[in-house]
């Protein structure tokens, strides 16, 4: 039998290779274009279905079919190729690339839309692959809160009508704001900011190469892709939205470090340097966003499959307290994890080292006030923390008997694509910065604030591996409360105890919405339900004198 996933790893390998040479071109020569196509004309009616096609367009299509392809070669090993489960898990991933060509290929809201639903529902049935009440419920927090963002795009759909079409690319200067505010409703939706970032951690229920191609360069960065093809000097320096990223940054970067979770753990960080994206983008540094979305799906996409070779051969288990040992049995794997984790902090010269030094040191001239720049390196050193936090897991803590299961030869298919995805995180930061010319700015800055965030990387490494020697040194609400994403996804009365039990004890506490919504609200529809149907199966004479006394109510 002819193996599907070999073929399709090929076919999209060159048209990655094709793309990104393309890419190059348009950015050598500094041109784009827009191509039209008629679908359909009726009477005066005419419909057109629209491309755009720039530098930017290739180059990041270019890297969603690598890594694709990546994933797809993953796939034929980790989930199996023989089988017709196997069969619909490889039409799932390529039905989702496809939705992704047509968000990104598009500056049509319409086509658009199109994508945007695609992504979400395919993501849908990736998420519950598995078929557990668990992966049911995950896949339907990512569902509806994607079909949030929904909201905003149909709306805007109905508004930019007045403006004459739906190319939104020619009116970006000449919109009411209000249509700004709708479309960055929407790309939080996807890009899973605060209030919106409870789906992100749930979606972890999908199969391990699902989670490296959707939640490291499909899904989650479809939202910053379209803030940046948006994108308005009217929304230049908007500080309430500068905000909201900072926040989305420490808030995740806080919950990894009190999470014992593998893929959560990737997750939260995946939710960080979202924030990050959307912090330098909202303080006008479009390109540098760009910049650092392509180098963070290449080490963040690795970072995922790694993780998904400890889970498979520490039969399904994901927990870090169980991963001592790793660089003993797998240690191809634990060095690219490693490294993927090492650039995910911005060591110097790596992937992630050249688009985030770039963030900071640009951020200094972007106005930012000083407790923008406090918030910003703390969020950096906490990213250090949780980071070094899974090497110590992965490297220097002691000895766990779960390693014993790995009984056979870790380099197959899994092996090659984690070591070709490993050189391209070492390599590939410092190759784009050079081919798209962001390294022509002479930046000069004073030489505490210059050292300043490698001083943090440090700091944040200390503190990493310190964390793992105190044993609840806090109370156990406040981790509850870091461990639960500050209960953003529901109510809890563990809020309550956090601050009420360094009092007194206060744990025998009903929930407030049990008692109220579930006893009482439960007890209510029932007695009304009750009378409801007593009141139906009366004569028709009760219609009539209840319909005369509502006559005369309302006269």
């Amino acid at each position: 039998m002819l193996n599907k996933y070999f073929i399709w790893f090929f076919f999209l390998f060159l048209l990655s290779l094709g793309f990104f040479y393309m890419g190059l071109m348009f950015l050598l020569i500094n041109y784009f274009c827009l191509y039209e196509y008629k679908l359909i004309f009726i009477n005066s009616l005419t419909f057109y279905y629209v491309l755009i096609v720039d530098w930017k367009c290739f180059v990041f299509i270019s890297v969603v079919l690598f890594i694709s392809c990546m994933v797809i070669l993953y796939s034929s090993f980790y989930m199996g190729y023989m089988s017709s489960s196997s069969n619909r898990f490889l039409y799932l991933v390529l039905m989702f690339i496809l939705s992704m060509f047509l968000m990104i290929l598009s500056p049509n809201l319409i086509s658009i839309l199109l994508g945007w639903d695609g992504l979400g529902l395919v993501s849908y049935c990736l998420v519950i692959y598995y078929s557990s009440m668990n992966s049911n419920l995950s896949g339907l927090i990512t569902c509806l809160i994607n079909r949030l963002g929904d909201i905003g795009i149909l709306i805007s759909i109905s508004w930019i009508m007045s403006f004459g079409g739906w190319n939104f690319i020619f009116y970006n200067y000449f919109y009411d704001m209000n249509i700004f505010y709708l479309i960055i409703l929407s790309s939080f939706t996807s890009s899973a900011q605060s209030p919106f970032s409870c789906w992100l951690p749930a979606a972890m229920a999908a199969p391990t190469p699902v989670s490296a191609l959707v939640h490291s360069s499909t899904l989650v960065t479809a939202g910053v892709y379209l803030l940046i093809r948006f994108f308005s000097n009217l929304l230049v320096y908007n500080f309430f939205f500068v905000l909201i990223g900072i926040f989305t940054m420490i808030f995740s970067s806080l919950c990894a470090n009190f999470e014992f979770d593998l893929k959560s753990i990737i997750a939260f960080s995946t939710l960080s340097q979202l924030g990050l994206m959307v912090m330098s983008l909202f303080m006008g540094l479009i390109d540098y966003s760009f910049f650092h979305l392509l180098t963070h799906a290449m080490f963040k996409s690795l970072l995922f499959l790694c993780s998904g070779i400890y889970i498979f051969y520490y039969l399904d288990n994901q927990d870090i307290r169980f991963m001592g040992g790793c660089c003993k049995f797998l240690p191809i794997s634990t060095c690219c994890f490693n490294v993927s984790s090492m650039a995910l902090c911005g060591i110097p010269f790596l992937s992630g080292f050249y688009s985030k030094d770039l963030i900071v040191e640009m951020s200094f001239f972007s106005g930012c006030n000083y407790f923008l720049m406090i918030m910003f390196y703390l969020s950096l050193g906490l990213t250090c923390c949780y980071s070094f936090r899974l090497m110590y897991y992965s490297l220097m803590s002691s000895f766990s008997f779960m390693s014993l299961n790995c009984f056979s030869s870790e380099f197959n298919f899994m092996g090659m694509v984690v070591f070709m995805m490993t050189m391209f995180s070492i390599f590939f930061g410092c190759m784009l910065n050079w081919l798209i010319n962001l390294d022509l700015y002479f930046i000069t800055l004073p030489l505490d604030i210059k050292l300043m965030s490698f001083c943090l990387v440090v700091l944040g490494i200390w503190l990493g591996i310190e964390f793992n020697y105190l044993n609840y040194l806090f109370n156990y609400h406040f981790y509850h409360f870091n461990s639960n994403m500050w209960f953003m996804f529901g109510y809890s009365t563990f809020l309550v105890n956090l601050g009420l039990s360094f009092c007194y004890n206060y744990f025998k506490v009903l929930y407030w919405g049990e008692f109220f919504l579930t006893n009482k609200l439960f007890n209510y529809m029932l007695n009304f339900s009750y009378w409801f149907q007593i009141y139906l199966n009366n004569s028709l004479s009760i219609f009539m004198i209840s319909y005369l006394f509502w006559f005369i109510y309302m006269f």
